[in-house]
């Protein structure tokens, strides 16, 4: 499936403006600045399509950044999944860099400010600091720190960086305007004490730049032209001008917001994914049914079809929630056409062949995908005992049916007429075996008598069948923007987001990779999971055939 032609935007506008105006496109460079702190999922990857696409539309470069400044939360686990998931998407860095190795020169730079007289160090503790602060219809108040002298300040930021302070004893603050309407501006944090080690520099610091200060810094360092941040950047927009005005960076970067993304029956809170991590409410962050990138990896979505999706919903200035059918459909899209085809069984009930002949039948040939005349053909072994879905038998069937029942017809793909001549029940009254006759001139679905059967359906050869467990997944989430009425997330989660089937497959499927995508005919796209084993296969549903979601909860 090709990818959609360029697009048009408001941020790609505004890059065409500037080229206009002068600017060389290849000169363009851009930012992909995760913190090193979660698992990506597929709200990044809007970001990404978007940072390098402008990138690489121009000619220009974008940048991998680890925003690693909050020691806390961050680890190299993280470090080396963003990459991976970075690539797997489709996009090479230019390079890739992290906020921790410009340490020394942010340092600097906030001595310059202190220099200037554009930072202070604070004693307030956070609480005090709120009666300072003010409201957004009060001005605040100068703290006491504000009058201290540049060689005090000096001195002070000096010993915090030594570590002659307790964490939370003393604070840089950025000096700007207590009566700012917007209170980001009222003398603002830009370092704070934190005796945490970094996972990439150990004890070296014991003061780290808060983002605010560290991210107009970051890019100013690069040379990055476009800061593409999402909307909640927007009200901290003027402290980053502000700072990179502060310190006198010619051509500084230039913030642009755009909406995140938000999409139904699902979180994209990484505090809320973490939750459902630790908490084991899901299997890790590759869990198939998470957003993450790692998760739609193992799901069997291919990267193709989130990009496709991304360019799908655009890029605009106004929040807003998509639905998980958008996304599904581009997964449809983009395995219909690349997804091989093979015969499974969900639900598998016994078929016996009562005319099954003594020498057997010459195997069956199958279409491996119909939309792809190059993708060949393979034979499928057709034999007196079969498995068939226990959906496509029904003992009373009631108006409307047409599949397998009493003395009825269905075709078998690619196989044979078969009629039901009796069947089996057990104690309970389950249906447990079925007992048919197979007319031997319908080879292929046609009888020469003219004969047509308004039924089809897929099946397996009960000897060559492999078992194997088939995790059939649904929306994580009943709710379609879980907790956002005020209940706890938790409590929607779906109880049906994952079930179980132990089935069969085809062999050849059975053998293929870990990380193989099929369509098992009449059932769905599915992916074969690292769980598997040489003589057990286990298949991820990537997504079914049909929404079957919207039908269900209409």
């Amino acid at each position: 499936m090709s990818e959609p032609e360029r697009l048009n935007d408001f941020i790609r506008e505004t890059v065409a403006a500037d080229i206009a105006a002068g600017r060389d496109p290849a000169s363009i460079v851009t930012r992909f600045p995760p913190e090193p702190n979660g698992y990506l999922h597929i709200g990044h990857a809007k970001a990404i399509c978007l940072d390098f696409g402008i990138a690489a539309e121009n000619g220009g470069r974008c940048n991998l950044r680890m925003d690693d400044t909050n020691p806390a939360k961050e680890d190299t686990e993280y470090v080396d999944s963003i990459i991976a998931d970075v690539r797997w998407l489709g996009f090479e860095p230019a390079g890739i860099f992290y906020a921790s190795d410009y340490f020394d020169r942010m340092y600097e730079c906030a001595e310059t400010l202190i220099r200037k007289g554009l930072a202070y160090v604070c004693d307030l503790s956070p609480e005090e600091w709120k009666e300072y602060l003010g409201t957004l219809n009060t001005p605040g108040k100068d703290s006491p720190g504000r009058a201290r002298s540049v060689e005090e300040n000096l001195d002070l930021f000096h010993r915090m960086r030594d570590g002659e302070f307790e964490d939370g004893a003393k604070v840089l603050r950025a000096r700007i305007d207590m009566a700012s309407p917007n209170i980001n501006m009222r003398d603002p944090v830009i370092y704070r004490i934190r005796r945490i080690d970094h996972f990439r520099h150990g004890g070296k610091w014991c003061v780290y730049p808060m983002y605010d200060f560290a991210h107009p810094l970051e890019d100013a360092f690069e040379g990055v032209v476009y800061s593409l941040c999402t909307l909640e950047f927007e009200i901290h927009r003027p402290l980053y001008d502000w700072v990179l005005r502060a310190l006198e960076f010619p051509d500084p970067p230039r913030q642009i917001e755009f909406s995140r993304l938000n999409l139904t029956n699902t979180v994209m809170s990484k505090r809320k994914l973490l939750q459902l991590v630790k908490e084991h409410y899901v299997s890790g962050w590759d869990d198939p049914r998470m957003p993450t990138i790692c998760g739609l990896r193992r799901r069997g979505v291919p990267a193709a079809a989130i990009r496709r999706f991304c360019r799908m919903i655009g890029v605009t200035k106004f929040d807003g929630v998509t639905d998980m059918a958008l996304l599904e459909h581009c997964i449809r899209e983009e395995l219909n056409a690349s997804a091989p085809r093979f015969m499974g069984v969900q639900n598998p009930l016994k078929v016996t062949i009562v005319n099954y002949p003594a020498g057997g039948v010459a195997p069956l040939e199958a279409r491996n995908n119909p939309e792809d005349p190059a993708a060949g053909v393979r034979q499928l072994e057709f034999g007196p005992e079969l498995w068939i879905e226990k959906s496509d038998f029904m003992a009373e069937p009631v108006k409307g049916y047409f599949r397998l029942a009493p003395d009825k017809e269905v075709r078998l793909r690619y196989g044979y007429y078969i009629r039901c001549v009796d069947f089996v029940r057990d104690a309970s009254g389950e249906v447990t075996e079925l007992k048919c006759t197979y007319d031997p001139e319908s080879r292929g679905g046609t009888s020469p008598d003219g004969r047509k059967v308004k039924g089809t359906i897929h099946w397996l050869n009960a000897a060559t069948a492999v078992p194997a467990t088939l995790r059939l997944y649904d929306r994580l989430f009943t709710a379609a923007q879980p907790g956002a009425d005020g209940t706890d997330f938790l409590t929607q989660l779906n109880p049906d987001s994952m079930t179980v089937a132990n089935g069969f497959v085809e062999p050849a499927a059975a053998g293929l990779d870990a990380g193989s995508v099929v369509q098992f005919e009449r059932l769905g796209y599915y992916a074969k999971d690292a769980d598997s084993t040489a003589e057990h296969p286990v298949f991820n549903r990537t997504v079914t055939l049909k929404d079957s979601w919207s039908k269900k909860n209409s």
